[in-house]
């Protein structure tokens, strides 16, 4: 079993133990390739939907992962605690919209799909307790647009039912779905959007991601044992 770790942003694929030291071994349309472990390579995308697909696209194509396992911080449309660790169950992508042609919300056309579930997510927050860690699931609302309070915010909530907001993880689980990847995703919790005090919590991430770089690794490898 390969898997590919993919990030969006370099500071989340440093959470890893030991992560900073590392050199990448390959650098593919500018992304730097790791290898993190035996059959576990890692990269940091970049930010948004079409670096997260490129770097997905990368992992399938040129190095030929069984799953992707995307993690990161994001944004909570709920109550959950700063640091907590979401599985996501399925995503959606809250920015794409041909209502005007008698389209749903959100379908995504080439593929006629709203909703994109993951890998055995219950499963998957079963690893991670039998690693000695907490995690629950949600679903993941998927833009290119870094959600705050506002209007826009709300009929996020409102039409979705997100449980966290981010930029990136539906972009990568149209590409696994397109090539018959696995996918996985854990986030953590970095702020909240209906806070007052979301951009303070936002910059002030450090313990959320220490919280997802603990469980990245040991679920990776919990996975190569059983998938």
């Amino acid at each position: 079993m390969k898997i590919g770790l993919q990030f969006a942003m370099p500071v989340e694929l440093h959470a890893l133990p030991g992560a900073k030291n590392l050199q990448p071994f390959e650098t593919v349309s500018g992304i730097p390739f790791f290898e993190i472990a035996p059959d576990i390579l890692a990269c940091a995308g970049g930010v948004s939907k079409v670096n997260a697909a490129m770097a997905a696209e990368v992992f399938c194509l040129k190095y030929g992962v069984d799953l992707i396992l995307n993690a990161g911080v994001a944004g909570c449309a709920a109550e959950l605690p700063t640091g907590s660790l979401v599985v996501a169950s399925d995503f959606v992508q809250h920015d794409v919209d041909t209502t005007a042609v008698g389209d749903p919300i959100g379908l995504v056309s080439t593929v006629n799909q709203v909703s994109f579930p993951t890998w055995e997510p219950e499963h998957c927050v079963k690893l991670l307790a039998e690693a000695g860690f907490s995690a629950v699931t949600g679903r993941v609302a998927t833009g290119d647009w870094f959600a705050t309070k506002t209007p826009r915010a709300e009929w996020i909530r409102d039409t979705f039912s997100p449980l966290l907001v981010e930029m990136e993880g539906c972009a990568i689980a149209q590409v696994c779905l397109r090539n018959g990847v696995k996918f996985v995703a854990v986030k953590s919790v970095s702020d909240h959007l209906f806070r007052d005090n979301q951009a303070e919590e936002y910059f002030d991430f450090g313990a959320a991601l220490e919280a997802m770089g603990r469980v990245v690794l040991p679920l990776a490898q919990k996975l190569q044992e059983v998938t």
